[in-house]
């Protein structure tokens, strides 16, 4: 007859064996973006200015039209101007007017307003503040993308994490390489696969690309002033999130109107749904209020979510003309 600290040791261990790893333990497989959008209706990116701006956000809405699924998800823009996981600040951001904005202040209020079943995130290029790497603003950065993970999970929401675009240190020339700075951060994300982690690398990509694009002009570049991607640019970042989530499209295809003509969708829907991406983001992110200022507040969100029903009415009327 077994003993009863032996006993209890026995079944202890047949629990730990029989138990599924948590989403946050080694071992754990990561779910594709693909499996993830099958199951979500409502989707929300979270980014800094990259993201507020809306150009790639709005060509993977119009990607997401293309698809021959019963219901399209709902897709929310709530991305903020300078905004930071870090919750870190370059002293004399805007010319000492205020500091970057902390998503942390927010995250909460946008998740709960948002109600959402999965969640886009892009943070770095701020998250360094444009300096050389440092162990203790790296630390600051992995701290705040798990609590974004965290918050988004305790929701019951799914989490895909996206690395920092490509930064271009031939724009603004320095005695180091910002880029390099951004490498670090993006290898740390795409480690956490292994940890069960959805993540989407841009940064790998969006670097090769820039490299072999200046082989034969050196001058070569999407982000004038070293961040923020022009329309040849938010293209490249689009392409690549809809890579991530299944669709490698043709390189000859430039813009997302190329692609919406390309899937025989009539031109007149890509600026329906900007001007639909647009509403939502201006609504949603001032209803759930932050601390930058210079944002457009936009139309009261009943008003918004009206005049975002109205535009996808034309959409679908649009799209059964194709």
């Amino acid at each position: 007859m077994l003993r009863k600290p032996l006993l209890l040791s026995c079944v202890a261990l047949v629990l730990a064996v029989a138990a599924p790893l948590r989403a946050d333990e080694p071992g754990t497989a990561a779910k594709s973006p693909a499996d993830l959008l099958k199951t979500s209706k409502r989707i929300v990116f979270l980014g800094d200015s990259i993201t507020a701006a809306g150009a790639y956000v709005a060509a993977f809405d119009a990607w997401l039209l293309t698809r021959k699924a019963e219901q399209t998800p709902v897709v929310i823009n709530a991305g903020l101007p300078s905004e930071t996981v870090s919750g870190l600040s370059e002293e004399g951001h805007a010319g000492g007017k205020f500091p970057r904005p902390d998503l942390a202040e927010r995250l909460e209020r946008v998740l709960d307003l948002t109600k959402p079943d999965l969640v886009v995130a892009c943070y770095g290029i701020n998250c360094g503040i444009y300096q050389p790497f440092d162990e203790a603003r790296f630390m600051k950065y992995q701290a705040g993308m798990k609590h974004v993970k965290a918050e988004v999970e305790k929701r019951h929401a799914k989490f895909i994490v996206m690395t920092p675009p490509f930064y271009d240190d031939l724009r603004k020339p320095a005695d180091f390489s910002y880029n390099a700075v951004l490498d670090r951060y993006s290898e740390w994300l795409v480690e956490q696969r292994s940890a069960g982690w959805t993540v989407i690398d841009l940064h790998g990509p969006m670097t090769r690309y820039i490299q072999t694009q200046r082989k034969t002009n050196p001058e070569f570049t999407v982000q004038p002033d070293a961040v923020h991607p022009n329309e040849a640019g938010s293209w490249l970042v689009a392409r690549e999130l809809i890579a991530g989530f299944g669709e490698r499209l043709p390189d000859t295809l430039t813009s997302a109107a190329d692609m919406l003509k390309a899937k025989h969708i009539p031109e007149a829907a890509w600026p329906l749904i900007q001007q639909r991406a647009a509403v939502r983001r201006d609504a949603y992110v001032a209803t759930a209020g932050h601390k930058r200022p210079g944002v457009a507040a936009g139309l009261p969100l009943p008003e918004a979510e009206k005049k975002a029903e109205e535009l996808t009415a034309k959409l679908a009327e649009i799209k059964k003309s194709e």
